[in-house]
């Protein structure tokens, strides 16, 4: 036998091996379904999630409107109701709140005060409450005598005559309106006056409300 003869299987034995790695590789590569399959998206929680609709929602009236992504903890204070029990926003709970300062001196709140009214009739109910909250001095006389005036009767009667609220919430003036999770947490605030009656503002409510 020659010696070239000999040196031919040897040859050869690069070129297998280079074949049964490529082999190998696309077996890896596609899998034995025979496709590459992507991994499986990440499942959005509650903290990551936030409300993303409602900032496609801020619009016409309620364009001002400043969403919070995700929702922030709001600091507690109290306040009291028609019969004078202090409560808090934690008696809500379970509820999307409309929480809106105002009181009987500014010429903003009288505006919106019906808007607000309307909102509450169409809306309100186990899973929605617009809470006006009066920060007027002058107490729950005055402030009850004001939602007459307005035609906004229909709203509960709620005081702060101390005006924790106003320092709580870090609100700059009246009107502020805070829109309220069902955890008690602030998911967009407006500070001025808006048409919450308006088709927009229910859509807000309703996206809040899921």
């Amino acid at each position: 036998m020659s010696t070239s003869n000999m040196t031919k299987p040897f040859a050869t034995v690069p070129l297998v091996l280079v074949i049964l790695l490529i082999a190998a590789g696309l077996y890896w590569f596609n899998g034995s379904t025979g496709k590459v399959e992507s991994p499986a998206p990440a499942a959005a929680t509650a903290e990551t999630a936030g409300t993303p609709g409602l900032k496609a929602l801020a619009t016409g009236p309620l364009a001002a409107l400043l969403v919070h992504e995700p929702a922030k903890e709001i600091p507690p204070f109290t306040f009291r109701n028609a019969e004078g029990k202090e409560i808090s926003l934690a008696d809500f709970k379970g509820r999307t709140v409309l929480l809106n300062l105002w009181a009987t001196w500014c010429a903003p709140c009288r505006k919106e005060m019906p808007d607000l009214a309307k909102l509450q009739k169409e809306m309100g109910g186990p899973g929605f409450e617009v809470v006006a909250l009066s920060l007027d001095r002058k107490g729950a006389e005055a402030s009850s005598a004001f939602l007459k005036e307005t035609g906004a009767d229909n709203l509960a009667l709620y005081t702060d005559q101390e005006s924790k609220a106003l320092a709580a919430v870090n609100a700059l003036g009246l009107p502020a309106t805070l829109l309220v999770t069902r955890d008690g947490k602030e998911a967009a605030r407006l500070l001025g006056p808006a048409d919450w009656s308006s088709d927009e503002a229910k859509a807000i409510i309703r996206e809040l409300m899921k």
